[in-house]
């Protein structure tokens, strides 16, 4: 009989609910569709989740691989999991930090919580970490600053109630078009400002775009903030009663006027967004505010323009978007940054609980969590063991990424085949969404299942059994036997995050089954997360005085790694496109992912004409690519990609626009990170374009190599 399941859409960090239904013969998604049983999104579903469901354009690993005479050959699932763990173990038996896990915010739940349990209480190591530090750690270092916890206090309830809806440095009709639906709908009625430099698909709906200089986002903040102060703006009773730092926030800003030109902005710009804020906002952002060596100091100064004006409560607030699905489950999971629960990594008092609760000695557990993933790499790892992650193209810096995966060994954990499986020493094929279960955990906090549709194929296994498998070679009786039911990890995880700051103890397979979905702090069955630090008499933050701390002081803001320069005279960003996925594994193939698409301004075009080979309405033949368009070299001081130029006249001048899909984009971004967050700085790093027929930068791979 033909399989129909409820499950939740793992394509973005919204957790919409779908409907899968099987193929009739063999295994395979025939049909998606939105489920209206579903709490979150009531039956509304995007393309995009729906076609990488059921129809991923990736290449599908299908059996066991390992390397023999520097080629990958089948094997059996017994000897790769049998040499990963020999080698597992014997770096652990030479220092446990050689050994680098990094984790996936594609990773269900229980996925996550078992590898972070094996990497931290099996293999004790430091160097742990999961993709999802390259995107939100900067977001949640400024959470736990403001109010003394991870996550959002708003939810998507409090969408319709805004009046005014600020995105900063995201596009969520790109990336979220379900919750954008939801927030376009709501600004019907009221207002949207969006505050990017590029003109992206979401400003085509604003009211009002702000249009700041590259890098100019905490700069424009502190203007806005100082706006606020000297023109009585501020929630003064508000501010008084739950804010603490407030004075001190106070001297430290600079004027206006300064600010504002810092930020390539007029004083019109800082009012129409000071004048916004003294509504009920929501006020959201993305990448383009994480992803910076300012980003914890930029997404905390955010926060405190809700806290100022007061914007805290139903239709309020600071909301961070989420990329990955499972993402805010990875923080809350895996052991990565905290322990289950939120549990603070650095306290001994916790640190025994996770001990005495895995039976492991409490000396193996680290006492800090990491130097986080470009560290990890920078420490030299003799192995490596990656799961549902691609570093080699979605590193910083990747070609120094990929020199790290070559002289490790590596053992790459996926369901398709990577520039990162193509490295590895041992493939482990994974299985992916709609063929094994599990829970997951939007941006909301939202909890809700994870179903197989159809049967795992044969030569494949679970991300969880996998784990397992790896887990009885190297730390036998940590993690049950293979085959490992999802409900019994999950059981053990919702345990042991009772009474922490992201209590699910109350959350069961049972409850979801039931419900549907729930939002977690849920301590008991009948509980369910609301509006986050609300109380009948108020607000109570999960900070040591219980109030609110302002954060645009406590955060060294350090300059941008790279601005531009008369060697390097252009900005390069990175951003998302409609149809890719993340670094493009389930939509292009690896061996042909096409040109790299570098789009700038025709002024910009037209300012570096020497370095182009063809002009846009030349024949192909003449040097350009099958469309017509021209070709160039693009320079950073880490490398060389060869590249095809597009006139785009939502770039900004003296911007390049590429990718965050294509496998060539990070061999030219900065590997700086946050020194707060340690996320990496990838929205902003100096570039020039070059002839194609001019050599490539010394040390970089050649133009052929880089646009491979």
């Amino acid at each position: 009989m033909v399989r129909q399941v409820s499950t939740t859409c793992m394509r973005c960090a919204v957790g919409c609910g779908h409907v899968h239904r099987e193929v009739e013969d063999g295994t395979g998604i025939e049909s998606v569709r939105g489920d209206p049983a579903h709490p979150v999104n009531r039956g509304l579903a995007c393309g995009r989740g729906i076609d990488e469901s059921a129809n991923p354009g990736g290449d599908w690993l299908t059996r066991p691989l390992v390397r023999r005479d520097d080629e990958l050959v089948p094997t059996t699932w017994e000897n790769a999991l049998s040499v990963a763990a020999v080698r597992l173990r014997e770096a652990r038996e030479s220092d446990p930090d050689e050994v680098a896990v990094l984790g996936s915010g594609q990773q269900t739940n229980e996925a996550a919580y078992a590898l972070g349990k094996l990497a931290r209480g099996g293999l004790g190591t430091r160097m742990y970490d999961a993709n999802t530090t390259l995107c939100m750690a900067s977001a949640v270092t400024a959470y736990y600053n403001a109010f003394g916890s991870d996550a959002p206090p708003p939810t998507y309830d409090d969408v319709p109630e805004a009046d005014v809806h600020v995105v900063w440095g995201a596009n969520p009709a790109v990336a979220h078009p379900v919750l954008f639906r939801w927030i376009a709908d709501a600004a019907t009625d009221g207002r949207l400002v969006v505050v990017d430099p590029v003109e992206t698909k979401t400003v085509g709906f604003a009211d009002d775009h702000v249009q700041l200089a590259p890098g100019g986002d905490l700069a424009l903040a502190k203007a806005v903030l100082a706006r606020l102060v000297e023109t009585d703006r501020v929630d003064e009773a508000f501010v008084a009663e739950n804010v603490e730092g407030f004075d001190e926030l106070r001297e430290s800003l600079p004027p206006v006027e300064a600010a504002a030109d810092a930020a390539g902005v007029g004083l019109d710009a800082v009012d129409l967004l000071a004048e916004a804020l003294e509504r009920r906002t929501l006020v959201y952002w993305g990448m383009g505010v994480n992803q910076s060596v300012r980003g914890t100091a930029t997404a905390g100064a955010l926060v405190d323009l809700c806290l100022a004006s007061g914007n805290l409560g139903p239709g309020s607030g600071p909301f961070s978007l989420t990329g990955q699905a499972n993402s805010m489950g990875t923080r809350v999971c895996s052991s990565k940054g905290t322990w289950p629960g939120h549990r603070d990594f650095e306290d001994p008092a916790e640190r025994r609980t996770v001990a005495d609760a895995w039976d492991v000695p409490v000396e193996r557990l680290p006492d800090d969590a990491g130097p986080g993933p470009v560290g990890i790499f920078d420490s030299d790892p003799s192995v490596v063991w990656t799961v549902a992650t691609n570093p080699a193209a979605g590193f910083p810096d990747a070609n120094r990424a990929r020199a790290v995966l070559d002289d490790a060994f590596l053992v790459a954990q996926d369901a398709f085949r990577t520039e990162t499986t193509d490295l590895a020493d041992v493939v482990l094929p994974a299985a992916t969404w709609g063929e094994q279960g599990g829970t997951t955990m939007n941006m909301e906090r939202t909890v809700s299942r994870v179903r197989a549709a159809t049967d795992i194929p044969t030569g494949v296994r679970t991300d969880l059994d996998v784990i397992a498998g790896v887990a009885r070679r190297v730390s036998p009786g940590l993690l049950p036997k293979p085959p490992v039911e999802p409900e019994a990890v999950f059981d053990e995880f919702r345990e042991l995050t009772a009474g922490t700051k992201a209590d699910c103890a109350g959350i069961s397979y049972e409850r979801l089954e039931a419900e549907g979905a729930v939002r977690w702090p849920a301590p008991t069955p009948d509980d369910a997360g609301g509006y986050r630090y609300r109380t009948d008499d108020g607000w109570s933050f999960e900070t040591p005085s219980g109030t609110a701390r302002v954060s645009t002081v406590a955060f060294d803001a350090p300059d941008l790694p790279e601005p531009a320069d008369d060697d390097y005279p252009l900005v390069l960003t990175t951003a998302r496109e409609e149809d890719g996925y993340n670094t493009g594994v389930r939509s292009r193939d690896v061996d042909d992912p096409g040109p790299l698409e570098v789009r700038a301004a025709p002024a910009t075009i037209d300012a570096h004409a020497d370095a182009l080979d063809a002009s846009p309405d030349e024949a192909a033949g003449a040097g350009g690519d099958a469309d017509g368009r021209p070709t160039t070299l693009v320079d950073s001081r880490r490398g060389t990609v060869a590249g095809v130029v597009e006139a785009d006249e939502t770039v900004p001048e003296g911007m390049l626009w590429c990718s965050i899909h294509h496998p060539a984009t990070n061999r030219l971004t900065v590997p700086a990170v946050d020194p707060h967050s340690k996320e990496p700085n990838f929205k902003q790093c100096a570039v020039r374009l070059r002839h194609p027929t001019q050599e490539a930068n010394r040390g970089a791979p050649s133009p052929a190599e880089a646009g491979d």
